[in-house]
């Protein structure tokens, strides 16, 4: 969503939004297009509050033993808007990462 400066609209909700044919996000919800990009949450929540809920250590029923790990994500702003998600990795901050994008892309508001 940043004009400009690196970011390039794939969808076609961040050309409307660049547009400003959208202001809040509750209208994109009663349009129900899908957000299909992280930075439409950014530019509509600013700095959302995120929280780690759990880190959580897997391990297969191998004799190697492959690890992974499983990170728990929320987002929200305290203002009706709330985001969950589950990312599986080799790496930590991998699933931390990823898990920040795909809460980003989950958001729904909650009444």
């Amino acid at each position: 969503m940043r004009s400009g400066s690196g970011s390039i609209q794939v969808a076609e909700l961040g050309h409307l939004i660049k547009d400003m044919k959208f202001q809040p996000l509750e209208e994109v919800y009663f349009f129900s297009m899908p957000i299909k990009e992280s930075e439409i949450t950014d530019f509509f929540l600013g700095h959302p509050s995120r929280r780690g809920l759990k880190i959580m250590l897997l391990q297969k029923q191998t004799h190697p033993g492959q690890k992974m790990f499983k990170a728990f994500v929320s987002i929200g702003d305290y203002n009706g808007q709330v985001g969950l998600g589950i990312k599986r990795s080799k790496e930590v901050t991998s699933a931390i990462c990823q898990v920040i994008t795909l809460v980003k892309l989950s958001v729904v508001p909650v009444w």
